[in-house]
């Protein structure tokens, strides 16, 4: 097997980096380098540069405004995205619910939801964790009552990203409380200014509002809204887990890491001398770099496997994606922490949500405290690495 780029794709990589360079807004950039949030206005903003240039998509068919890249220039764009380094577009929008329309939605939704998502006219959050259904999704109890010509939905969704912001939300019920776990799930698309929603926020351990909770009070849903087949929901969320993963290992975010540690380090001293010179660190950032190299090659060695099957199928190795990159961008991210060192010890939560750009002390280290907090997360999010060991022995070892 062949992993080498080839000239075209090279050339192709030329583009995409050229491109950010000169189309990311400096202001946005900058967030984007120090790692402050990136609030909504500022996200749509870049969405629709994206979108006016045709790359808001690249993983759609070209009949719903897809690029029609194959698997290896999307994982070229998505690499140099994360090394400019620029805001991804929200994956919610772009990686779950539009793939899934195109999947299982009618051709009534695609025309509506699709081309509104695309630009984030639509901006969307994922309804599917609640209190007791996390990393065992299929044991979610919000239910969804058929009433005429809509769903009448009660219950509690929990760690609801982005809901805050969001417009619509494509969400998990239980229709049929009487089926198994897996069976008797609905997948329906809710309109967020529907009377019986509430939304409670949740601060995080890295003193950013990223997360809710949301409550839902015989929430009115129509039935045009149900997503594929009734009691059949289950079907769809597989089909977006599998593409939320595929996308998770993140190698441009822990690449783009590791070169800031390094420029970091070449600025702080330690014992009189720069901190990269120092021979600990750097067999630290070695042993990161070995690690990394190999999830590459493994994230590639994926990549040629689906280019030959042309089924489209999400492959259950991309489990092994989600585990290793949610474990390199955690070790990137204390890497960072230690260049900080005392420095990244003063904790300024509004200059990390980006509520002012001017900070007294070291600006660049203020952010990386909150940041290695907030990298606990990634083991869990889309299926924690527990639940990713188990997908792989099941399906890949047949245990």
């Amino acid at each position: 097997m062949d992993l080498r780029f080839t000239d075209e794709e090279n050339a192709f990589r030329e583009e995409v980096r050229a491109f950010f360079k000169t189309a990311l807004p400096a202001d946005i950039r900058r967030k984007a380098e120090l790692g402050q949030r990136i609030s909504k206005p500022e996200m749509l903003r870049w969405v629709r540069i994206l979108h006016d240039k045709g790359w808001a998509t690249p993983s759609w068919s070209p009949e719903w405004g897809g690029t029609g890249w194959d698997p290896v220039k999307q994982y070229i764009f998505k690499e140099e995205l994360h090394m400019a380094p620029a805001p991804e577009p929200i994956s919610f929008n772009m990686n779950m619910i539009g793939p899934t329309l195109i999947a299982f939605g009618t051709e009534e939704q695609k025309r509506h939801f699709l081309p509104k998502i695309a630009r984030m006219d639509y901006w969307f959050c994922q309804g599917f964790s609640e209190p007791g259904a996390g990393s065992d999704l299929a044991a979610l109890r919000t239910t969804a009552v058929r009433d005429g010509d809509h769903y009448v939905v009660n219950g509690q969704k929990l760690w609801t990203s982005t809901a805050h912001h969001a417009e619509w939300c494509f969400l998990l019920v239980r229709t049929d409380p009487a089926a198994k776990k897996q069976q008797g799930i609905s997948y329906l698309l809710m309109d967020m200014k529907s009377p019986g929603i509430t939304i409670r926020p949740i601060v995080t351990i890295d003193g950013h509002h990223e997360t809710n909770e949301m409550f839902l009070d015989n929430v009115r849903v129509p039935v045009s809204q149900l997503v594929g087949e009734e009691n059949k929901g289950w079907d769809c969320a597989k089909y977006l887990l599998g593409h939320e993963r595929s996308g998770i290992s993140r190698v441009g975010v822990s690449k783009m890491r590791i070169r800031r540690a390094k420029q970091l380090a070449a600025k702080v001293m330690s014992e009189g001398r720069p901190l990269i010179e120092d021979e600990r660190f750097l067999e630290k950032v070695a042993l990161i770099e070995v690690e990394l190299k190999a999830l590459e090659i493994t994230q590639m060695r994926l990549i040629s496997e689906i280019g030959k099957s042309h089924d489209n199928k999400p492959d259950p190795k991309s489990s092994i994606l989600k585990i290793k990159g949610s474990q390199l961008q955690q070790a990137t991210a204390e890497l960072l922490m230690e260049v900080g060192g005392y420095s990244a010890m003063e904790f300024d939560a509004a200059f990390v949500s980006g509520l002012h750009s001017d900070a007294d002390g070291d600006e660049w280290a203020l952010t990386l405290a909150p940041n290695h907090f907030w990298a606990r997360h990634v083991s869990i999010v889309g299926g924690s690495n527990e639940i990713q060991r188990n997908i792989l022995a099941k399906t890949v070892l047949g245990l």
